[in-house]
């Protein structure tokens, strides 16, 4: 059962600031929902089949092709610097 302490604590996890009248009002919900989960718990699920996904689609790959790449001279066309065939970039560190 989530009380009022835990109200504040899950508040301040949260980062959000909760006034006190609303504190008895979150408790009242999340108490709603904790006891909705308890009786998901009791449903048997063992004939039920686990699902991973929820539609039936498979890993869909698409067929490699092999493309002629750019050469150099047109690779750096539009690059602002360029030095012996490489693009230039200002040093990061």
């Amino acid at each position: 059962m989530i009380v009022k302490d835990d109200i504040k604590k899950i508040a301040e996890l949260a980062m959000i600031e909760i006034k006190d009248d609303d504190i008895d009002k979150f408790s009242m919900q999340f108490n709603e929902i904790l006891d909705y989960m308890k009786e998901m718990d009791t449903l048997d699920l063992s004939n039920q089949e686990a699902a991973f996904h929820i539609t039936e689609m498979k890993n869909v790959f698409r067929e490699d092709t092999v493309h002629n790449s750019l050469d150099n001279d047109t690779a750096t066309l539009n690059a602002p610097e360029e030095s012996e065939g490489f693009f230039k970039v200002p040093k990061v560190i």
